[in-house]
């Protein structure tokens, strides 16, 4: 797996690549604004790129952007997105589209080790990773009139389990019933959300959105 870290903090950007060389990863590229961001991205040609949300000049949405941008130059780049606070709109954007390959942490979650690498292989495998942060947040914030409000409490937690990348068997895991349970309320999330099957859209990622545009809507 082949990284370049878009950092601008030097603390952090030098103990992530330590953290991934010592687990046998390849940080191909340390950088420090978007622009050097991008030229490593087209010259090293990375699996992963791990990119803070605020980055010079205005530490605004420079990381998101420059994000955007590499993924349009390499549609099959994976992305994870760190961010010291919760902020909605990134979140949501960063999904939209029924995107893959992408991820969207808290950097707290860098310092639980297992947890942080375990995203960033979810993500470089085609999965996507949501901080529990984020997804409590944005469940605490949808519409009591939205098609959410007729989900039940446990399948509510298995949406979130699912929004954070999740598989059926680590939910199961987590929530301490059966797989055969676990694909019950998503069959049965799928349809209080009117998710019928169709080949050309993920379910999954679709009731994520579902659920992160409604959070959108509601602030």
């Amino acid at each position: 797996m082949r990284i370049v870290i878009a950092e601008d903090d030097a603390l952090l950007r030098e103990g992530l690549a330590l953290l991934l060389r010592a687990e046998a990863l390849d940080v191909v590229a340390t950088t420090d604004s978007p622009t050097t961001f991008l030229a490593a991205v087209d010259e090293f040609r990375p699996d992963v790129a791990i990119v803070d949300v605020r980055m010079p000049p205005t530490h605004t949405n420079e990381g998101i952007v420059a994000a955007v941008e590499a993924r349009r130059r390499r549609p099959d780049l994976a992305v994870l997105v760190l961010s010291a606070y919760v902020e909605q709109a990134f979140a949501t954007d960063l999904l939209a589209g029924g995107a893959v390959r992408l991820g969207y942490l808290l950097k707290e979650r860098v310092g639980r080790v297992e947890e942080f690498l375990a995203a960033l292989h979810r993500v470089a495998d085609g999965g996507t990773a949501i901080d529990p942060e984020v997804v409590g947040q944005l469940f605490a914030r949808s519409r009591p009139d939205s098609d959410l409000s007729r989900l039940s409490a446990r399948e509510r937690d298995v949406l979130a389990l699912m929004a954070e990348g999740l598989g059926n068997t680590a939910i199961a895991q987590r929530l301490f019933v059966t797989d055969g349970a676990v694909h019950k309320h998503i069959r049965s999330i799928f349809a209080k959300l009117g998710l019928a099957p169709d080949d050309r859209a993920d379910r999954r990622v679709t009731a994520v959105l579902r659920y992160l545009e409604d959070a959108q809507r509601r602030s």
